[in-house]
């Protein structure tokens, strides 16, 4: 095992070479730059831009060098020091506008994935244990409505009732005297006031699709003959479906953990704008409609590195979780 997680590690460095020039051309494809867009907007509100003052923001955002020149200094940058670039549209460091946003959306990501797992995983296993019951039946109504409600209308919907009935105030984490408080057990309070709704709108179609997952392999594994022979020795029945169907069943919860990590960065952008959360998916999408290459480059390359580092995270718990999976 020791050896496999260092033969990932090590392959990880030039996989993010790779990606990183990949994800530095895919925001290059796009015609024009952010200075393109700058000047557009300023000509559609009637105003103009000289030449010499353009030719001047050219040289300071480097956009008048060649793109390798480019990715090089950005890069070097990064690995050197840590330093992500000037964003054009912010005139902000981009680690400073990442970072600012990044603790939220852990914050939201993490009491998501503890909501979809809390409620898939036992209604799963009662799903799959007494099949065809009204349980059953009742579940996967749920699972299939869950998968079939947009995000963005549940937003809507969950809004309405948490401002209708609940007086509760909507759109964003914190309430408006909270939102440039400093922190406190106050703030927090609010915070987690404020959570359960993009909690309960990003964990529903999660969730039915865990329950679904769930109820699916353990059918299959509750028909094994290890079952049956684990039954014959006389064990109660509770350990003899957690013990043993269950631990194997687990697999595609473990495996999905990995894609936890990228999802803090991109989470669900549709449904951040509609609630107006303060989390990366909003400004990850402003950077890309802006031509923010910069931004956007880091959002991408941190996606990317996020999406290795999970993967790796998922395998080895696979392996500790499931004798059969060996990587040596």
């Amino acid at each position: 095992m020791a050896q496999f997680i260092i033969r990932r590690l090590f392959l990880m460095i030039p996989t993010m070479f790779a990606v990183s020039i990949v994800a530095f051309i895919i925001i290059q494809l796009p015609p024009g730059d952010f200075l393109t867009s700058y000047v557009a907007n300023i000509s559609a509100a009637g105003e103009t831009v000289e030449q010499e003052v353009i030719e001047a923001l050219n040289r300071r955002f480097g956009l008048d060098q060649p793109i390798y020149v480019q990715y090089l200094k950005w890069i070097t940058n990064i690995i050197t020091k840590g330093d992500f670039g000037q964003s054009f549209e912010f005139n902000t460091p981009v680690d400073q506008l990442i970072w600012e946003r990044m603790a939220l959306t852990v914050v939201l990501s993490f009491a998501t994935l503890i909501f979809t797992w809390i409620i898939a995983f036992p209604i799963g296993i009662l799903s799959a244990v007494r099949q065809y019951s009204i349980g059953d039946y009742v579940a996967t109504f749920f699972g299939f409505l869950g998968l079939a409600i947009p995000d963005f209308l549940l937003a809507l919907v969950l809004m309405y009732i948490a401002f209708k009935y609940f007086n509760q105030s909507v759109g964003g984490l914190f309430s408006p005297d909270y939102v440039n408080a400093p922190w406190s057990m106050e703030k927090v309070l609010d915070l987690v006031s404020h959570l359960w709704i993009p909690m309960i709108i990003l964990g529903t179609s999660g969730t039915a699709s865990l329950i679904r997952v769930m109820r699916a392999n353990l059918l299959d594994e509750l028909r094994k003959p290890y079952v049956r022979t684990a039954r014959a020795k006389g064990l109660p029945e509770w350990k003899v479906i957690l013990k043993y169907p269950v631990r194997v069943a687990l697999n595609p919860f473990v495996s999905t953990a990995g894609w936890l990590l990228p999802g803090l960065v991109s989470g669900s952008i549709i449904v951040a704008v509609v609630l107006s959360l303060p989390t990366t998916g909003p400004l990850l999408l402003r950077s890309l409609t802006s031509q923010d290459m910069y931004l956007a480059g880091a959002f991408i390359l941190l996606l990317s590195v996020l999406t290795l580092f999970g993967t790796l995270i998922s395998d080895i718990i696979l392996a500790w979780l499931d004798p059969r999976i060996r990587y040596e």
